[in-house]
């Protein structure tokens, strides 16, 4: 249901960016356009290249599948629903974040075709490049909230939580998760993390292949890179798992820097809705908080996309290697002293 609603989206906003007709026929408004897409892609086809590697041309779609949808196992909703409770969360997204180029390589080689070899190996040298200041600024803000675990990492940008999870400015003299709302989120309490959140957004989209780094598929190049050869059902699930990483890393960036599940209310009188630490009060509200964030940040990306030109595969590593890598080093190290001085 979320790719069906992110592609319409996308196709709407794509067409106001640019000014131009999105979809109109099918449907009111073109709502089900869509749909008729995706049965169209249920219905066609399933061909396999003669010269192509069959198992593994059959199998690379479902590893990239598999791969990126594992990440969501560890997604915190709302405060008494955290999914799989694991300790080192942010290692295992990590880990999976970057897996998924494995399937993507696997595609390529083995469609036997010079357009998708090229995509693969300009998809294993943007996620080699860009896989780099991505976990250097997971690790700031790891830094800053000293753990692993995305739940305790939620729970400290809330207020009404345990005490355990919680810290304030000493520098400002306050303790800001007496006040609660925006205040108490990473990227306001401690400031030093928005510039760490700018590099970390940069990279999940190289990361998610979208534009202005989706130089994998480039379409005008490579006639869409590694997927050349794929059609029907695999080709689609090929396109579901880059919109579920879009979704994936917007996740990771609400619950890092912006609250995870809890409210950008202040608690303040009848606005004390973080204090529903309960119930299922507690699971709706965190649940709609942290989704409402995601969704922003992934129109956020298809605005990006709709703007921006493509980078040429050699802005694309001096953007990552010359730039990005040295400044997220950097911002790593202000965190370790902003760790130790003002918290």
């Amino acid at each position: 249901m979320y790719a069906i609603l992110a592609i319409y989206a996308e196709r709407k906003v794509s067409a106001f960016i640019q000014d131009r007709y999105g979809p109109m026929e099918t449907g009111k408004y073109g709502i089900l356009q869509t749909v008729a897409d995706l049965l169209k892609l249920l219905q066609k086809e399933d061909i396999v290249p003669s010269r192509a590697n069959g198992l593994l041309f059959r199998l690379a779609p479902v590893i990239i599948f598999v791969f990126v949808f594992s990440g969501f196992a560890v997604m915190p909703v709302a405060g008494e629903w955290s999914g799989a409770a694991l300790q080192t969360g942010v290692f295992f997204l990590l880990a999976i974040v970057s897996l998924d180029v494995v399937g993507i390589i696997m595609a390529g080689w083995s469609s036997n075709n010079k357009y998708s070899v090229l995509g693969a190996l300009r998809s294993a040298a943007q996620i080699i490049a860009y896989e780099i200041p991505l976990t250097l600024s997971v690790l700031s803000v790891v830094v800053i909230c000293q753990t692993l675990d995305l739940q305790v990492i939620s729970f400290m940008q809330g207020t009404g939580q345990d005490p355990q999870y919680l810290f304030g400015i000493r520098s400002l003299g306050i303790r800001t998760e007496e006040i609660g709302g925006l205040l108490t989120w990473n990227i306001f309490k401690a400031p030093v993390l928005f510039p760490v959140w700018v590099v970390f957004f940069i990279t999940s989209l190289a990361e998610s292949n979208r534009s202005p780094f989706d130089l994998p598929e480039a379409e005008s190049e490579l006639v869409t890179g590694f997927q050349t050869e794929y059609s029907g059902f695999r080709w689609a699930m090929i396109m579901l798992a880059e919109y579920a990483m879009m979704l994936l890393v917007s996740f990771l960036g609400a619950i890092l820097f912006f609250g995870g599940w809890n409210t950008p209310l202040p608690n303040i009188g009848s606005l004390q809705l973080a204090e529903w630490t309960s119930g299922a009060d507690s699971v709706i509200w965190g649940a709609f908080w942290l989704i409402t964030k995601v969704f922003l940040t992934v129109l956020i990306q298809m605005w990006v996309r709709w703007t921006l030109p493509r980078l040429r595969i050699d802005q694309l590593q001096s953007l990552g290697w010359k730039y990005l890598t040295p400044i997220s080093i950097g911002l790593l190290f202000i965190c370790g002293l902003y760790r130790l001085f003002m918290i």
